[in-house]
């Protein structure tokens, strides 16, 4: 028998490397010393949540419009705008008129009108991309050459257009070996030009098609870098977003989600992951007919990007239709039709910004989405006012419940569907307290503050 100062591993207690006289821990097991082991047990899973840090306070475009480079200049927004109200004129001249042409609820339309013949006076395009991949073509290297340099030009001048987007950038052949040189010439030449000729825009962004690997993400980062030293560009100044067209893109032959990959590979730079409708599609086996954002296949590598791009500050965008309203007054409602119900849809399922490829594509574009942040206002605005104040109420509403209702609020005000008053009066909340119920924290990585 073993003494009474003798005891088994099994009951004996420990603090730290000292026991107790009654065999227990005075303040707890789990010491400081234990704790830090913890620390170290869980330091993979803490560097992986540094790579969530939550949805971006900057302002998300509602659609990307791509333009030809060749048909690009200072005021193609301006002309794009024109070009819709004039169709809106002769087309749907009332709020009522154009209730019936698009299919939209007339419920709101009295609000959603005006603010969408106004949107298209001031700021008819929110972003756009001067396009020198399928818009543009394959042409001599030296009328490409040309196109870039002027393109470059045109970016610096349209920083101070009255109807300047709020992002501007080009998409660029993409980096696969048959395109990639020539796609890198044109980047250069152009961001060459714009600096040359006052500075690229604010917000410029590189559209990287056709992205299937890791490498890709990795190399783009180091040309970025590379052009901001070599041209005095602030570090961090050039931004990419991938275009998601390929399966390989979303499922590489590991079966990993492949985007996920991608997104983090960016190193801070990417804007957002973009649906290639159509390139998508074909290579998915989907016949011309049945090609659409609606497709199941559509919808799940939509889905996937956006698993891969939650809580990382990139954006999804939809991709586009290719049904353009023109033609008979037949042929003009069934386009503002499809592509109304489109946007709507997208918004539904989450996805707040798609592909314009038409002037005619802008009322539809600015209504939809107009009309889907009207009819989510008031209901959220009484919830967060509820919440706020703790009043009673129907619903049972967490942090998180929170979190959504105070984006889509920012959603609506960002996008011109209300403004800071109506929301302010309707909720008894300023931005700053908006920004931090909804945890949107700033390009740097850290929480917006009230």
């Amino acid at each position: 028998m073993l003494g009474s100062e003798s005891q088994t591993s099994t009951d004996r207690r420990r603090e730290g490397d000292r026991v107790t006289a009654d065999g227990t821990a005075g303040d707890g097991y789990l010491t400081e010393a234990f704790l830090t082991e913890v620390d170290g047990w869980l330091a993979p899973a803490d560097a992986q949540a540094a790579g969530y840090a939550g949805e971006s306070s900057r302002r998300q475009p509602v659609h990307t419009v791509y333009v030809p480079a060749d048909r690009y200049r200072v005021d193609t927004p301006r002309r794009w705008g024109e070009q819709a109200l004039e169709l809106l004129d002769e087309y749907a001249p009332t709020p009522a008129g154009f209730a019936e042409m698009t299919g939209l609820s007339p419920v709101f339309m009295d609000e959603v009108y005006p603010r969408v013949r106004d949107k298209l006076a001031v700021q008819p395009i929110e972003d756009l991309r001067v396009d020198f991949e399928d818009g543009y073509g394959h042409r001599p290297d030296d009328e490409e050459d040309a196109a870039a340099s002027a393109a470059g030009g045109v970016l610096a001048d349209s920083k101070s257009a009255r109807n300047a987007p709020l992002l501007a950038g080009i998409r660029i052949k993409g980096l696969q070996a048959d395109t990639r040189r020539r796609g890198l010439r044109t980047l250069d030449l152009l961001v060459r030009a714009a600096v040359e000729a006052g500075g690229l825009p604010e917000r410029f962004v590189v559209t990287l098609p056709k992205v299937a690997h890791v490498a890709e993400v990795a190399t783009a980062v180091r040309i970025c870098e590379r052009l901001e030293q070599g041209y005095g560009l602030a570090a961090g100044a050039l931004r990419f977003e991938l275009q998601i067209e390929v399966p390989q893109a979303v499922v590489s032959p590991d079966g990993v989600a492949t985007v996920a990959k991608l997104v983090h590979a960016a190193d801070g730079r990417c804007e957002g992951l973009h649906y290639g409708t159509y390139d998508f599609s074909a290579a998915v086996g989907v016949v011309a007919g049945q090609q659409s954002l609606e497709h199941p296949l559509a919808d799940h590598a939509k889905a996937v990007m956006q698993l891969a791009a939650a809580q990382t500050g990139v954006r999804v965008s939809d991709g586009s239709t290719n049904v353009i309203p023109t033609g008979s007054r037949d042929s003009v409602l069934g386009a503002w039709s499809l592509h109304a119900r489109l946007v709507r849809r997208s918004l539904q399922r989450a996805i707040y910004q798609g592909w314009d490829l038409h002037p005619g594509h802008l009322p539809t574009r600015f209504a939809a989405t107009y009309d889907f942040y009207r009819a989510e206002l008031q209901p959220s605005c009484a919830r967060l006012a509820d919440y706020v104040g703790r009043a009673s109420s129907g619903f049972l509403d967490e942090p998180a419940t929170a979190v959504a209702l105070a984006g889509v609020v920012l959603r609506a005000v960002d996008c011109g569907a209300c403004d800071d008053t109506e929301v302010s009066t309707a909720t008894g909340l300023d931005r700053p307290a908006l920004l931090t119920l909804a945890r949107r924290v700033s390009p740097t990585g850290e929480q917006e503050e009230s």
